[in-house]
Order: structure tokens, then sequence, then C-alpha cells
């Protein structure tokens, strides 16, 4: 078959691939700054300026909400995928160590408070996005450290000293808050120069730590093994608000908090929404207020009350283990209360559901190849796979922040394969729940193999053949879909025709930024629901369509 787009290539971006992993596969430490000289020729359009003696906050910001918040104390990152390995190679019981998130990117990390960051691989996906990442992070640091103590000497101002937009400096501002000032001291004082070592990284350790993942939820839930179920990969907020019913149960409660909330902002759109000046959907704006509710005193109690609900509805939450930070959700279709349920869901008054056998289960968005080995083990452990639906954040070349797009063909850049597909979700299944922005089916994605692994050359190939949904999960769910209705391990650099599954494929992003456009985020506008807005609109579509599924089913079914 005739390919739909040219093979990309980017002889930049694979020199650095090549770097990363012939200095990985070392058996000692490595200086990260054997990566600085590649990793700045790649030419990222994360990090335009690596090579230039300008700093680059957008790339310095990018890297610093994606690093765990102690990262100028350390000195040395080590990387392996379970803490027993660690354990093995001497570093003893790394859990015991502080657990350190990041703000912006779901990995387990762990510091031993003397300079030691221990990050847990899930798939080689965290290696091609935690490099670049420290990479770009220490290139920055550095920059950062040199201007200072220029300015040090020559007894310029902390303005002068950065030359950087007032913005910018508001920018980082706001992401160190009270530890502003102290941060940039220490920048002056200190160089940074990182040392990386690898503890393995076989393909067996990433399916020996995703089966661990999976053995928490079997034990909570040990009848999927003989259930029909259907698989969405999502979040861990949007689908349990909608099929719980609990925040709009407490309607009261929490319109009395609004009256004595402190966020003007919060109060305004609140009142603007009870006159009907804004569009904004009421139930998306009680799910925003219950999380802000429940980080408060008087709120807190709300959390035990919320999970006895959800314990008598069939709703199960599976924490995510020491491992693979990635929470489950498994939901009993025949428990869920079709009278508490969000109304979009249009359940009110109909009983179907409670013949049904399935269960839905829901995840956390995972990060690049760990989409392949999550749908693989799932696939491989419950007793039939009905539906398979995703939706995630992604970068859009022809819509604008908040638009929901609906790929049939995707580029994975993992394979090499360009995959052609039904996808089950169609433009009028989302656009009624959709307020602000625009629904955009019969698009073509490209699956990346890292936000920072993408330069002008490499997307200009993608952009002339129309792709224009950038993420990177939807292609390694589809070789593990491969895999599901073929007898042969996925193919590479092959078109694959995935017409006709034993099952239903919904693919849904939605638009979180512009990569062409800096500064362009879900970030600008909470309040206006620019990121709530498509993220429950995509689960409300997903979830009627399963309902949907069920009900046909069961009608086929009766005699």
């Amino acid at each position: 078959m005739e390919r739909t787009v040219p093979r990309p290539a980017s002889e930049e971006i694979e020199l650095y691939l090549r770097t990363v992993y012939s200095l990985v596969r070392a058996s000692s430490e490595i200086r990260l700054r054997s990566l600085e000289e590649a990793h700045a020729g790649m030419n990222s359009l994360l990090h335009l300026q690596a090579r230039g003696d300008e700093s680059d906050m957008s790339a310095f910001i990018y890297a610093v909400l994606r690093l765990p918040p102690v990262m100028e104390e350390v000195e040395r990152v080590v990387l392996g995928q379970t803490p027993a390995m660690y354990a093995q190679r001497g570093f003893g019981d790394i859990t015991a160590w502080a657990c350190v998130d990041a703000a912006a990117r779901r990995r387990r990390c762990y510091y031993d408070g003397k300079g030691t960051l221990a990050c847990l691989l899930v798939s080689r996906s965290d290696i091609e996005d935690l490099l670049p990442i420290l990479t770009a992070y220490q290139i920055e640091w550095n920059k950062l450290h040199r201007r200072l103590n220029g300015a040090a000497a020559n007894g310029n101002g902390l303005a002068a000293a950065l030359g950087l937009p007032d913005e910018d400096l508001a920018r980082l501002r706001a992401i160190w808050k009270e530890r502003f000032e102290p941060m940039l001291e220490r920048i002056r004082q200190h160089k940074c120069d990182l040392r990386i070592q690898l503890l393995s990284g076989s393909l067996t350790d990433y399916r020996r730590a995703m089966h661990g993942w999976w053995e928490r939820i079997q034990r909570a839930c040990p009848d999927l093994a003989e259930r029909p179920v259907y698989f969405i990969s999502s979040n861990a907020h949007s689908l349990v608000n909608i099929a719980s019913g609990f925040a709009l149960r407490r309607e009261t409660e929490l319109s009395g908090f609004l009256d004595n909330v402190i966020d003007p902002a919060l109060r305004q759109e609140w009142e603007d929404i009870q006159a009907e000046v804004v569009p904004s959907s009421r139930e998306n704006f009680f799910y925003y207020v219950l999380k802000k509710y429940m980080n408060t005193p008087q709120g807190r109690p709300l959390k035990a009350e919320r999970a006895e609900l959800e314990r008598r509805n069939g709703i199960t939450r599976i924490a995510s283990d020491a491992a693979f930070e990635t929470e489950a959700q498994v939901f009993d279709l025949a428990r869920l209360d079709p009278e508490a349920v969000d109304p979009r869901l249009g359940l009110a008054g109909t009983g179907f559901l409670k013949d049904s056998r399935a269960a839905i289960i829901n995840i956390d968005y995972p990060l690049g190849m760990a989409a392949y080995h999550v749908l693989a083990e799932i696939a491989e452990q419950v007793g039939e796979l009905r539906g398979v639906y995703m939706m995630g954040k992604a970068a859009t070349l022809n819509g604008v922040v908040g638009d929901v797009m609906l790929p049939d063909v995707v580029y994975d850049g993992q394979s090499g394969n360009t995959y052609l597909f039904e996808n089950c979700l169609r433009a009028e299944d989302v656009a009624p729940h959709l307020v602000y922005g625009s629904v955009l089916d019969a698009q073509k994605a490209v699956s990346v193999r890292g936000t920072f692994l993408e330069n002008h050359d490499y997307m200009d190939v993608f952009y002339r053949e129309g792709y224009t949904d950038i993420e990177m999960e939807a292609g390694p769910y589809l070789s593990a879909i491969y895999e599901l209705v073929r007898p042969k391990r996925y193919p590479l650099n092959e078109i694959v025709d995935l017409h006709n599954l034993p099952f239903e494929l919904g693919v849904l992003h939605y638009a979180s930024d512009k990569p062409l456009s800096k500064g362009r985020n879900l970030g600008v506008a909470n309040l206006s629901y620019f990121g709530m807005d498509p993220t429950y609109a995509g689960s409300i579509a997903i979830l009627r369509h399963i309902f949907a599924h069920e009900r046909q089913l069961q009608a086929q079914a009766t005699p």
C-alpha cells in the first residue's frame, strides 16, 4: 500500500537519541554535559535558544515544572524500573526516601536528602522525556549562573543581569514564590553539573513493573478476569465526577462556600453563570469548586463522604503504586445510580445498566510507550475487551486552545507506522457538550517520541501532509491494539489498517497548546473552562457511547 506520508527524518534528533542510548548503556555514572552538544544541535522547538548565550526562559520554566522541586540540591539522578532494583544495586529502600513530585509531570521520584534523586521508569519514553528535560534545565541554569556572576562583578541589578523581560521574571517568581530570591542566589553560587546513571532498561523490566501495577488492580477487583471491560485512558477526575454525581448532590453546600470564598474571580464566575452572562457549564463549575472546597478545613470531611458514596455506587479507586504514578478507577456499571449521575449522560429514568456485567477501567493518561505496556497488560488479563477509548491533551497546528480533535489517522514516531482506523467518536457526540471550542473530526495525528524531540524540519513534513494533532500516546496504544487482533508483534515503518476491529475504538484529543505560538496553553484562562470544557465534553461523549453500546448489546441478547 502506498504511504500517505513520507517517513519523517531528522538527522539531528536521531543523532541525539543515539547519543542518549550510547551513554546510558555505560555501567557507571555519566556527566549530563556529555549530552549538551547533541541537545543543542536538535534545534528543538521547545529549546530554540539552547546554543545561544541568551536565556531561554520558556525552556527553563518548562523543565522546572516537570522536575521535582528539590532539583537545586540534586547532584546525581539514578534511573531504574522498580524499588527492588535500587535495593539490589546498593541504594537501600528508596521508598523510605522523601517522595518528591513535579508540578507538571507524573513520574515517581524519591530524594535521599543528600544529593541523589531516584526516578522510576515505566517505559523507554521516560528516558526520552527526562534526559532532554534535565539537559535543558542544566543548560539554562548555567546561563543564569554566568549572567548573575557577571552582573555581580559589574555591579548591575537583577533585571540587567538576567537580560529577561519583566513577564519572564514574573513567571519565574510565580513558580518559586518565596523561594525566588534564595533560588537566584543558589544559581549564582553553584554551577549545575548533574550526573546520570541508568540501572537497567530491558523490556522485561518494564513489563515486570507494569505487571506489579496490574496486580494491585486485580486484588481490588478480582472478578475483572471474567467480566467484559471498557478501557478508558483519560484522567483521574472527570469520569468519577460525572458517574458519581457527588458534587451535584452538594450544590447547596458548595454555593455557600462560594458566598465566602476569597477568590473574587471564582465568585464572579458563579454569579455570571447564574445570570446566564457566560455559557459555562453549571455542572463543570461545581466539579471545579468541589476540588477547591475539599482542600479547605471545612470541606475536608467531604472526602470520606465521597469515598463512601463511590463505594456504594460501584466505583473503586486504586491508587498508584511505588513504581507507576498512574491512578486507576474501576466502575461497576450495574451499580451506578442513573438518577444521581450527571444529567448530560441521559440515564435518568432508565434501568438497563442494572443487568450489565460490564466494567469500565479508567486510568490517568500515561506517558508515551507506557501506554503500550498498559493496554497490553490489561488486554491479557481481563475477560473481554468491548471498547478502547483514549482522551488526552495534544498540541495543535491548525486549531486553537480548547478545541477537540478526533483523528482517524495516526503516525506513530515510535514504530514508524501509519495507523488507519475508524474512530467511533464523531463531532456530533462531542459538540453538544462543548461550550467554548470547536470539534475537528477526520484529523491526522502524530505521536512524537518526546516533547523536546521535535524541530521545524521534522514537523514541517507532517504539516505539509495535513498532520496537525501532536501528542505522545495514541501511536503506542494502537501498536498494542494491533497485537490484540493480529497474531504477531506490531510491525515497523508500515501502513497498518485497523478497521473492522472486534471492539469499539475512540480517540479524542483536546488542544492544550500551540507549539508555534509561545505561551498559549490551558493555564491562560482556567476560570473560563478552557481546560475543563473539552475534558468534560470528551468524557461525557465517551460514557454516552459506552452506555449506548451496552443498551444495544442487551437489546440484541433479548429474545
